[in-house]
């Protein structure tokens, strides 16, 4: 699949409460690895298998959620063709000079309807520990904890899901994949800018600019396993799992971090073509598409997000 535009999620930041209890749920849990301490407490994180320099940020707050869901296009062309399409589109498009975070080119940013901060940048520097390319051994170091492979997606929680819709589909050319509908319009979508399942979700809520999660892929069900069994070793609090969705067909486990962030492990998922239509559910099978195996939502995942 041909891809352009817009290329990949590139980084989330997140607010957490405890710098110290972040980093080590991310770092010796997750299996993410410290790139850097920045001298404004920000702290910058890779999974093993990314190229570029950082794909999680943490930073220190009074109150958990997410800052920014940030995107990494192919060129500086498109940069610009999107943040025009973007005002054409009624947003408000403001810019982030080049070194704001270290190593990060410069970026626009907008604020779509349903609450959320959304970046787009072309440039960010190589990572000092990316994965080989010539004649590459698997990676530099094993890796540690759960093995997280890359910062996967995000699934955002707010109102006006239609417009995030139009928004990301007719802007981002991002295509839609798999939607929930209720009796009265959308629940839920899920959107690709790739050949991956997803690449961003979001589901109607009430409340702005929320979180419900972030996700990192692991290598199989075997490593989803594995990420279960650390998780009861170092007592994190699971939501739901291990089990699988009908929705995008991926293994999971929900969990929180110490801050109350719920974050997933993930492996699996179909592939997804452009030319493949949008697997529909309605409302009576949300259960099902959620959570397969036991065909019915618990109370937390629909109700907290930070």
């Amino acid at each position: 699949m041909a891809m352009t535009g817009v290329l990949r999620p590139g980084f989330a930041q997140l607010r957490v409460l405890d710098m110290d209890a972040a980093v080590r749920h991310y770092v010796d849990y997750i299996g993410l690895s410290l790139v850097s301490r920045e001298a404004d407490g920000r702290v910058y994180l890779k999974a093993w298998d990314e190229f570029d320099r950082h794909s999680v940020v943490l930073r220190e707050a009074d109150h958990a959620g997410i800052d920014v869901m940030a995107f990494k296009v192919d060129s500086d062309a498109s940069l610009a063709d999107f943040a025009r399409r973007s005002e054409a589109f009624g947003l408000t498009v403001d810019h982030v000079g080049e070194g704001e975070q270290p190593g990060l080119g410069r970026r626009v940013g907008v604020t779509i309807p349903s609450g959320h901060r959304i970046e787009l940048y072309a440039d960010i520097a190589a990572a000092e520990t990316a994965p080989g390319t010539h004649n590459p051994y698997l990676w530099h170091e094993a890796p540690h904890g759960m093995g997280a492979i890359r910062m996967d997606h995000g699934l955002l929680y707010g109102p006006n899901i239609e417009q995030v819709l139009a928004y990301f589909t007719e802007v981002l050319d991002f295509r839609l994949t798999e939607k929930v509908d209720l009796p009265d319009g959308l629940l839920g979508i899920w959107m690709s800018c790739s050949n991956k399942a997803h690449d961003i979700a979001f589901v109607k809520h009430p409340e702005p600019g929320k979180l419900h999660h972030l996700a990192f892929f692991l290598e199989d069900w075997n490593a989803v396993g594995h990420a279960a069994d650390l998780m009861i070793r170092h007592d994190v609090a699971i939501d739901i799992g291990p089990t699988r969705h009908g929705i995008t067909r991926g293994q999971t486990i929900y969990f929180f971090d110490p801050s109350g962030n719920r974050n997933e492990v993930f492996a699996g998922g179909y592939q997804f073509y452009p030319d493949q239509p949008v697997r529909t559910w309605d409302h009576t099978e949300i259960g099902r598409g959620i959570f397969y195996y036991e065909r019915a939502l618990n109370d937390r995942f629909l109700s907290v997000v930070t």
